[in-house]
């Protein structure tokens, strides 16, 4: 899809248009431009290329060059309630659960998916817990270290 696409799409539907596979803050601009009314950031399960960047390495980048203009998903990558935690630290307004549903389906059934969400709840609230949130509007960006964080400098202990 290209964002003339997006265009296109505009003409033939009053739906909100969500472009996805989204990775770069170059393309989130040209998505909002073309007036994606979101982005969902997804490498379609790196199935395509084996060496794009795990979705949640590209989600901050893509969150900030949305500079809140639009809502910023992702999608890709989530299998513990600690990676939705991550994911709305670094700015996500919401993820996509793939796989672990997909799987469960197969496995055991409606019964499977409602345990898999469970299971994803209760990690995550675990999480938020153990992190101090009360409230989603409490995890914050300070609440998570990432590798490429740059390390900060702390002050040698006092003997």
């Amino acid at each position: 899809m290209c964002m003339q696409d997006v265009k296109w799409l505009q003409t033939i539907t009053t739906m909100p248009i969500l472009v996805k596979g989204v990775i770069t803050a170059e393309d989130t601009r040209l998505a909002i431009q073309a007036g994606a009314a979101g982005i969902i950031v997804s490498n379609h399960g790196a199935r395509q290329l084996d060496y794009v960047p795990a979705t949640i390495s590209a989600l901050e980048e893509v969150v900030k060059a949305a500079q809140g203009r639009v809502p910023v998903f992702l999608d890709g990558g989530v299998r513990r309630g600690t990676d939705v935690f991550k994911a709305l630290a670094l700015g996500a307004s919401g993820i996509f659960i793939g796989r672990p549903v997909v799987f469960s389906l197969a496995a055991e059934g409606e019964a499977g998916v409602r345990n898999v969400l469970k299971m994803l709840r209760d990690e995550f609230e675990l999480t938020m817990a153990l992190s101090g949130c009360t409230s989603l509007r409490e995890i914050t960006r300070d609440h998570i270290v990432t590798e490429w964080d740059a390390p900060k400098a702390r002050p040698a202990p006092r003997l």
